[in-house]
């Protein structure tokens, strides 16, 4: 099983209407801006669409206008994980919604041991005919003993880690590479961007972008210059758009997925709140993201 990605991975936001339920109208405008400004795949109803706090029907619906707007262009990997039975599902109806992949996450709440989460992953895997990404944070955390036995099974093709700990995931590249060498490593940290550059460096060339669902313009300048190693232009971006962005989201739990749909409010979007438990951001903090964003894309311009 192979899928191939390049180019930015573009993390979608859930759009809710007034009434707080999902805007599919609006989900399919800005899938469709997304691609037509270049992501080389689409996760929807991952992290950045509050996969948290949807409901089984509005993942598949997500699921659904990210294929139908791809229409193969590009990879789409929906989210799938909480507790088993709506991880289980979840990746059967992503496959009759016509996705590409899946993107596991974290099992709900409990942590259990090594051998449990390959039960977890391997439960999920038969439940879909789709291959797996395996995302490591929170309650999933993977050894390399266990990625080694995961990357023999040609159903999981990735792993994606959002824990921050370089050291282990470099010695789960070195593993699964002694195994395979058609695995996709990812980095999942939060405004990927700030940390990408040393995970090059230990051979995860891939990495999420929220920030390309509110300002695909300044994320494709970064991504150009990171692809092109153009160092002065890349730490340019990071300087002036992502590090001020990244102050700004470790204000407050949540923001990372919060400040996205803010932006895209400022912008006239009306892709609605974030649903609780996280929270928006306060006018004081709207204004000063609404700064961030307006010289992100004066640099872009200044760039391109």
């Amino acid at each position: 099983m192979t899928v191939a990605f390049t180019g930015v991975l573009f993390f979608p936001v859930t759009p809710f209407d007034e009434r707080g339920a999902l805007e599919s109208g609006l989900a399919r405008e800005h899938v469709a801006a997304g691609l037509a400004n270049g992501a080389g795949g689409v996760f929807p109803a991952c992290g950045t669409g509050e996969f948290h706090a949807l409901s089984v029907e509005e993942s598949v619906a997500m699921t659904r206008v990210a294929v139908e707007e791809a229409a193969g262009s590009v990879p789409v990997v929906p989210g799938a994980g909480g507790t088993l039975p709506h991880a289980v599902e979840l990746a059967a109806r992503a496959a009759d919604a016509g996705a590409d992949a899946l993107l596991l996450l974290p099992p709900y709440l409990v942590a259990g041991p090594a051998d449990g989460l390959e039960r977890y992953v391997t439960a999920v895997a038969e439940a879909s005919p789709l291959p797996l990404i395996v995302y490591h944070r929170g309650t999933a955390q993977y050894s390399s003993a266990l990625m080694r036995r995961l990357a023999a099974d040609p159903r999981i093709i990735g792993f994606k880690d959002g824990t921050g700990d370089v050291a282990r995931t470099q010695e789960i590249v070195s593993v699964v590479r002694e195994v395979r060498d058609d695995f996709a490593f990812f980095n999942g940290l939060l405004t990927a961007e700030a940390s990408q550059a040393a995970y090059r460096g230990i051979g995860v060339p891939l990495y999420s972008s929220a920030a390309f669902a509110m300002a695909p313009e300044i994320a494709r300048a970064y991504y150009d210059a990171y692809v092109a190693e153009d160092e002065q232009r890349r730490l340019g971006i990071l300087r002036d758009f992502y590090l001020p962005l990244v102050a700004l989201r470790d204000e407050t739990p949540g923001f990372g997925v919060s400040l996205v749909k803010a932006g895209l409010r400022l912008q006239g979007v009306p892709v609605g709140g974030v649903r609780p438990p996280l929270s928006d951001p306060d006018p004081r903090q709207e204004q000063e993201l609404g700064r961030i964003l307006k010289r992100g894309v004066e640099l872009a311009a200044e760039l391109a």
